[in-house]
């Protein structure tokens, strides 16, 4: 009996693993890998510095931050190496653990479907919850640690360094910002739903072609050396950490005792809030999914689950899983992942309760 346990246990795990693997690494992962390049290679730390520094207005930083993750339709995975990219060129640590928070939190095409399933009002309330979250947990990220921050200010260098003042002749100023825009439309028509597989292929193609065009007419050698090596760091660092994150989970799953879980989900008192936010944050919920998994597999559709615990479960649920916890930890050390991953789960429990309290 319990080596077929173990045995199952272990088959969960890998069935969990390869659905992710089939699911998001082509269409996911490689996108934001790339995107991450270009950030910690071509954009130049002014830039990020600008909207994402330690000292940028609170206002500008923080809106830019929060919201985000409105175009980005991506998970609490694909979100890690844009974070690790942004952090690399000397982003402040509440700025960008905003982002970190808001690019899974905030998708526009997950808020508009919790509208539409689950109804208006938990779609509202997440998306005003998701947003106040972001800058909450990003000003008290800064307030603890933004001293040690600047006594290490400086970021580690690229593998290959480039000259970011370097003057490229009959490069127009605008390229980069180009570049960073059809990477990023890359991994949108590529998650997304709405086209069929046959135009987004084509699509894809397209901008693939557009993006090597653009790489290889305005940017020297060593940009271009400098881009992959920083592509290929990025995820030699962090898909190794993700695949051995989500065969973990997929154990756990197997696991977790569902229907006893959904029995104490019926109010959304401090516990029950508490316990769903810790669940989120353990299980991976891949993008637009965690819409059914509260509906229907904890319930929230036919009146089994509160409304305070589903909103706790769709905001600690898309921003963290154990596998970008790992992640997270080795990006950005043991002390303040810690504390980023308590703000979340205490902060998505606090927000359960007081919506629960007003529904």
């Amino acid at each position: 009996m319990v080596t077929y346990t173990i045995i199952a246990a272990l088959q969960a795990g890998l069935s969990t693993l390869l659905e992710y693997l089939s699911a998001h690494v082509l269409t996911c992962l490689i996108p934001a890998f790339f995107i991450a390049g270009a950030i910690a290679a071509l954009l130049h730390k002014e830039t990020v510095l600008k909207y994402f520094g330690a000292d940028a207005p609170k206002w500008l930083c923080y809106s830019v931050a929060a919201t985000s993750g409105t175009i980005l339709a991506v998970c609490s995975c694909t979100i890690l190496p844009m974070f690790a990219g942004i952090q690399k060129r000397g982003a402040g640590i509440g700025p960008a653990t905003a982002f970190l928070f808001s690019g899974p939190a905030i998708n526009l095409m997950a808020i508009i479907l919790t509208a539409r399933v689950l109804g208006l009002d938990l779609g509202i309330a997440r998306a005003v919850a998701a947003v106040s979250m972001a800058v909450v947990i990003g000003l008290i990220m800064a307030a603890i640690f933004q001293k040690s921050e600047k006594r290490c200010e400086s970021s580690p260098a690229p593998a290959f360094p480039v000259d970011s003042n370097l003057e490229v002749k009959n490069r127009p100023s605008y390229t980069t910002g180009l570049f960073m825009a059809v990477l990023v439309a890359i991994l949108l028509v590529a998650t997304s739903g709405v086209l069929e597989l046959l135009p987004k292929a084509i699509i894809v193609g397209a901008l693939i072609l557009i993006a090597a065009f653009l790489m290889k007419s305005y940017y020297q050698p060593e940009e271009q050396e400098a881009f992959l090596s920083e592509t290929a760091w990025l995820a030699k660092k962090i898909f190794p950490l993700l695949v051995v994150g989500t065969f973990i989970t997929g154990i756990i799953g197997y696991f977790l005792p569902v229907e006893w879980i959904r029995t104490i989900f019926g109010t959304s008192s401090f516990s029950s809030c508490l316990l769903a936010s810790a669940i989120g944050s353990l299980l991976y919920m891949p993008t637009l999914l965690e819409v059914p998994i509260v509906g229907t597999l904890f319930g929230y559709s036919t009146g089994v689950t509160a409304a305070g615990p589903a909103l706790s479960l769709l905001l600690a649920g898309p921003s963290l899983s154990l596998p970008s916890m790992i992640v997270i930890t080795r990006v950005m050390g043991l002390k303040k992942s810690g504390v980023y991953i308590v703000l979340v789960v205490l902060i998505s429990t606090l927000a359960g309760m007081i919506y629960g309290a007003i529904v």
